[in-house]
């Protein structure tokens, strides 16, 4: 038990030492990573059709 209450204490000591982010880093990081998954969405689906269409003109 004393283990137990030793370990918690050094994580409480460890989050002190934390450096949270602002809120406006968490916006900005936020907002990059969405535009970066729609870019890349929009991408992959660009290369899907693409890719679709050249398998479709072999086909027939």
């Amino acid at each position: 038990m004393n283990s137990i209450v030793n370990y918690l204490k050094s994580v409480r000591s460890e989050l002190k030492h934390v450096v949270w982010p602002t809120k406006n880093v968490v916006i900005n990081h936020s907002i990059l990573v969405i535009v970066i998954s729609v870019v890349t969405a929009a991408f992959l689906f660009g290369l899907d059709t693409f890719f679709t269409m050249v398998l479709g003109f072999f086909i027939s």
